[in-house]
Formats: C-alpha cells, structure tokens, sequence
C-alpha cells in the first residue's frame, strides 16, 4: 500500500520507478524574463493540473513542470508552435522543452514577480569554510558539508528529466527501450553539479515471460545478427549520438567514445545544463549503485563521512575530474564503507552479510557473478555503535594513514583485509566482479601522497585547541582541513613521510607545491 511504502525506506526500485514516471509527465519551459510566475501557472492550469514546479537559472529563467496526468502534456504541445524559420531553418522534432516569450511584453512588465531559484550548484570551498567556522562542533560541520553539496529534491527531478528526454530519441528507433540514471546521481553520493550517467536498457522483462509460455509454440523475433554485443553496443550507441547530434534540442559537443572498455556517448545537455554520459545497460553498474544507496540509507553517518572526504581529497589534490593516476570517488567511497565495516560495533553491514538477508526476488547471477544482495532495508538490523562523526572522521584519517597497502587489500565483502592477489599499489576488490580491482588505475606516488594527507589530517584535529582557535577566528575542525596544507608545513609534511619510499617523496613534496595553487579553484569543479 501507498501509506505503508511512505512510512518505510523506499527500496531502490521503487524510488527508481516512481521517479522515472514521474519525469514522463514532466516539461521545461525557457521563461520570459519579465514573469508573473501566478500568470504562467494559471496558463498551464489550462492543460491539467501542475502537481510541483521550480525555477532554476540556465542562460536566464527556466522552470520544471510536473504535471499529474501524462495527457496534459499533449494538450500543451498542440497549442506550442513551431520556431518560424527566418534565419535558421529548423529539425521538426517535437520535444517536452518550450520556449515561452510575452506576447504583449509592455503591458506586463508591470507584474513582474520575484521567483524563488533552486540553486543547481553547490557553494565554493572559501564559502563553506566560513560556514563552518561558525558550526559548534565537527560533526555539525560535516552534516553542513553534506547539507550544501548533496543533491536536492529538484536537481534530481531535472536528472531524471534529462534521462526521460534521451529516452524520446531512443524510442523512435527502440520503442520498448528505457533511459534510467546510474552511479551518483541515484546512489545518495551525487553532488550538485556532477555529471549524470545514463543508460539505455531493453530489457524490460518480467512482464513479457509469463505470455510466451503460453500456446503450441516457439514464436521469436527475427533479429539482426552481430558477431558480438560489444559491437552492437557500439552500433546502438552510434546512431543515437548522431541522432542526438544532428536532432536533438540542445544537445552539443556530442563526442562518441565507442572503443573504451565501457562504450559510451558524452553530450552536453543544455536545457538542464548537465554534462551526460550515455552508456548501454551495465547490470553490474546498477547494482553497484543500489548497494550504495542500501549503504546511503542505513545511517546518516554514511553520508556525511563520505561527502567530508571526497571534498577534502578535492581540495587537497588526491583526486582530479580528469582520469589518471589519481584515486577516484567511487574508490574512496568504497575505502570509507570499509573502514566503517571495520568498527566495533560495525556501522554497516558486508556484502557477504547482504547476501545472506536475500530472499529470492534478490538473487542476481550477472555474467557469472553472484551479485544478490538483500533490496529491503527493514530486513536489516540497525547498528548498535554510537560513535560520533567527530570521532569517525579521526578514526578514518588514522586508519588510512596506517594501513599497510603494501601487503594488505581492502575487501567489502567480507569486510575484512585480505592479502593482495597481485601487486598494484593500492587494491579494492570490485564488490561484484571479483578479480577486479576498482583502484588498478591508482599509482605508488598518488598512494603516498593519500597516505602523508591521511597522516597530516589526523595530527591537526588531535593537537588542536578549539576554543583558542575559535576565540582567534582561526578555521578549526574540518575548516581547517578544508584549506591546503602550505608551504609553511612541508617540513612536518617531510616527518609525516618517514617510512614511506623516499625516491617518491621529492615528486611527492613538487607535486603538493603544484597543488597548493591549482587545488583551491579544482575543489569547486567536480
């Protein structure tokens, strides 16, 4: 029932499916810029009724509109026009994005009101510090942290706007085919201003396998046959981003990427102002993102660690939005679920734990991989640890800064370290696949580099005296991790090295100089 799903936390599809439906019955309209937001609502109000809307800046006002039946939104298209073709001549493609203009702009300028905007984007690191100087605690500072840059109700409804968009070209060629978000912008690790991942997926089954059983016959599409699914992938994916190219409403810079190991297509959709990836269904990458949003809703401590830490490796130059050697997100977010399975008590449950709750709607055997988890959160116990967030984010910087990574690798699913299978720097057991490792891009420098910031990090939060820095207006707590460690540091840096191999500490020391200067505008990018 609706009150009893309400009350409890939604599993992931069903957040999935409500949303999904949600942006079918969804338009983005680019505003006037004189507008009487009474006006346009009383407008729509003719097609049906406006179940929430927001406007948000994009090259001047737009706004998002949800209708509660699906049927408005044709009503609206018939009364939208085409664009008259006086200098362009136009691609005729009928889409839910509108331009609406004043027909008579002088006698309503006069009405202009102020609209609320739902910022998009999350506030630069100088601003957050002083935020944060203001908290009374570092665990408050944290949850302030996470309250600025996760994502908000809107940003995601414009996600999945984006998503269902795409999905209206696929359908022209695909018509059972669906466009669903993957990774952070589902996963309750998504930060404003981050790419989205899409992907395409034909395979809505379920529905379909009960009628096929059904009379005296085999029956069967005849299909076009290819050597292989990589190659139909790439074919798929190839005339989509040419029909997105040369047809779609603000798609720009559409670059095909068809020989990665993960074929794709980048976009730039610019009614919704996301940058896009679009890939073909990755099974595995979808139950990765489920098993973080299980991690994301079991307690709000998850979080708020996670989001402290990437920030602070952005700002200090661990990670970079351009791919290389450095440590990504999603393994630094697997480095934290692991510490926090490490406490005692444990916070979050393993993997292995996850699998044993399963029931059969559960099991999902992927390419061989076992990759069953439990999907309902009321089947798992809540944590008896009640360590704060303060003592965490210590803990967290302690730990790493004395993991032994040459011997050991870090493995969710058994929530335990195990010797490393080979010798790459740092290992993270892909969760799923697993004899892959999710760090293999990672190198020794970048390591050390992690490990000394691990090791600075905790030696600033244990000797530091709060009140006199909060007496000298000084950043304390997380503030003070937030601000790149300078030069005036690089001699204790040095201390911090002992023990680590000294022919990387002098690439490490230029690399932390270079840093410094290009860190603090980095950490306002990704």
């Amino acid at each position: 029932t609706d009150t009893e799903v309400s009350t409890r936390k939604k599993t992931f599809a069903e957040v999935q499916t409500e949303r999904l439906d949600q942006a079918e019955r969804t338009v983005l309209i680019k505003c006037p810029s004189k507008l009487n937001e009474k006006k346009l609502l009383q407008y729509l109000a003719s097609h049906g009724n406006v179940k929430s809307h927001f406007f948000f800046e994009n090259r001047g006002i737009s706004a998002l509109i949800e209708f509660s039946e699906k049927s408005s939104i044709a009503s609206l298209q018939d009364a939208v026009g085409i664009p008259g073709a006086s200098e362009h001549h136009v691609v005729p493609f009928k889409s839910r994005l509108f331009t609406f203009t004043l027909k008579n702009p002088v006698s309503q300028h006069m009405e202009e009101t102020p609209l609320h905007l739902s910022p998009q984007c999350h506030i630069p690191v100088k601003d957050l510090i002083q935020k944060l100087c203001l908290a009374d605690s570092i665990s408050s500072q944290m949850y302030i942290l996470l309250n600025e840059y996760q994502l908000t109700e809107e940003n995601i409804k414009l996600r999945f706007l984006a998503c269902s968009l795409v999905r209206d070209f696929a359908r022209a060629y695909f018509p059972d085919s669906t466009v669903k978000p993957f990774g952070s912008s589902v996963n309750t690790f998504g930060k404003l201003g981050s790419d989205v991942d899409m992907f395409l997926d034909f395979h809505d089954t379920g529905k379909h396998a009960t009628k096929m059983k059904k009379g005296p016959f085999e029956m069967e599409y005849q299909m076009k046959r290819l050597p292989s699914e990589r190659l139909a992938t790439q074919r798929i994916l190839s005339v989509i981003g040419d029909c997105l190219d040369n047809f779609g409403p603000g798609c720009v810079n559409v670059q095909k990427i068809l020989n990665a190991r993960c074929p794709l297509v980048k976009f730039s959709h610019q009614p919704t102002g996301f940058q896009c990836d679009l890939s073909v269904s990755n099974s595995i990458a979808i139950r990765s993102s489920e098993l973080l949003y299980i991690y994301g809703c079991l307690d709000s401590r998850v979080r708020a660690l996670v989001f402290t830490i990437r920030c602070w490796a952005r700002v200090h130059g661990l990670t970079n939005s351009a791919p290389g050697t450095w440590i990504t997100n999603f393994s630094l977010t697997m480095m934290v679920m692991f510490f926090l399975q490490k406490r005692s008590p444990p916070i979050i449950p393993t993997l292995d734990q996850l699998k044993e709750l399963a029931d059969e709607k559960d099991k999902h055997i992927i390419g061989g991989y076992d990759c069953s988890f439990v999907s309902d959160l009321r089947k798992i116990k809540p944590t008896k640890n009640t360590e704060t967030l303060d003592v965490l984010l210590g803990e967290f910087f302690e730990y790493f800064g004395n993991f032994d990574f040459r011997k050991s690798s870090i493995n969710l699913r058994k929530g335990k370290e195990v010797n490393k299978p080979e010798s790459s720097p740092l290992y993270i057991w892909n969760p799923f696949e697993q004899d892959l490792n999710i760090s293999k891009n990672v190198n020794q420098p970048q390591l050390e580099k992690f490990i000394a910031m691990a090791r600075e990090s905790a030696w600033i939060l244990q000797k530091e005296d709060k009140t006199q820095q909060m007496i000298n207006k000084e950043p304390w707590g997380l503030a003070a991790l937030l601000i790149p460690f300078g030069k005036s540091n690089s001699s204790r840096m040095k201390n911090r090295m002992k023990g680590i191999g000294s022919e990387t500490i002098k690439s490490l020391l230029d690399s932390l100089k270079l840093n410094n200067a290009s860190s603090q505008q980095k950490a306002v990018g990704k």
